[in-house]
């Protein structure tokens, strides 16, 4: 794995290099680009990278001071851009969908191509399956509590909880990988709390959403006719906010479309990035 340092911390990211067009790929608390694992083999003429965002599966801990909120990870989601001096680049997000907010940040210059592919929008941070989690990072030693519980199959299966994720699951052995770090490291954990907890207000996170009409390059919205956390009119709100956007409903998938529905999504980027 490679890395490389922003302001506020090091990124970690897979690179598979190459001459083509350049996608970059986002992934959902607690997750890694391991999230793309069935997709990005299929995508060899791109040059795909996935960077761990702070969100709790990262193997180094961010500085101390560094902003975790929604908007802080997009702008260190726009650092890494232009650390790698990336351009043109198509910025792909699944689960997490504030990397939009690089947009109301005004850091958008990089993005050619937006995809939002069943993802937090609107005043929908967090998601209501994941409102308890985000409780119980509020009180004192909550994010070890927190931890406890992601060994249990009640957190990993559990259809309000991390089984609302997947309609054909998640590997318990994948689950282990992305739980490992804030399970033992503290400064991980606490790099999970400030992120869990860092969801602007509705009325601020609405305000944000409506700037991102300035956005007029190409949008696809990919979504999850059965999607049980992203509602599904949100695809129409999204597709009515971006000037340039279309929208796209895949049957027979939850939230991770990459890993209900790989083939579908490998199609459609294909489609979509030309």
């Amino acid at each position: 794995m490679l890395s490389v340092e922003t302001t506020s911390g090091p990124v970690a990211y897979e690179d598979t290099g190459g001459d083509g067009p350049v996608l970059v790929f986002g992934h959902g608390l607690l997750m890694d680009g391991r999230q793309w694992r069935k997709v990005i083999p299929e995508l060899s003429e791109y040059r795909c990278i996935t960077p761990t965002l702070p969100m709790g599966a990262h193997t180094a801990p961010m500085h101390e001071d560094a902003d975790l909120t929604e908007t802080g990870v997009a702008n260190i989601l726009a650092d890494f851009l232009d650390v790698l001096d990336l351009d043109d680049v198509t910025l792909v997000l699944n689960d997490w969908g504030g990397g939009q907010f690089v947009i109301s940040e005004g850091r958008d210059k990089r993005i050619g191509k937006l995809v939002l592919v069943s993802c937090t929008a609107f005043d929908n941070y967090p998601p209501a399956p994941a409102r308890p989690a985000a409780l119980l990072c509020r009180i004192p030693g909550g994010g070890w509590l927190l931890t406890r519980l992601f060994g249990t199959r009640l957190f990993r299966h559990n259809k309000r909880a991390y089984g609302v994720l997947a309609k054909r699951g998640v590997p318990d052995s994948l689950f282990d990988e992305w739980f490992r770090p804030a399970t033992r490291d503290p400064e991980i954990r606490r790099d999970l709390v400030k992120f869990a907890t860092g969801a602007p207000s509705k009325a601020r996170l609405l305000e944000m959403s409506e700037r991102m009409r300035s956005f007029d390059r190409p949008v696809l919205v990919v979504w999850a006719r059965e999607d049980r956390m992203m509602p599904l009119a949100h695809a129409d709100r999204l597709v009515e906010l971006f000037p340039n956007a279309s929208k796209i409903v895949v049957d027979d998938s939850w939230t991770l479309i990459p890993e209900d529905q790989p083939e579908t999504m490998v199609e459609v980027l294909r489609t979509f990035v030309g």
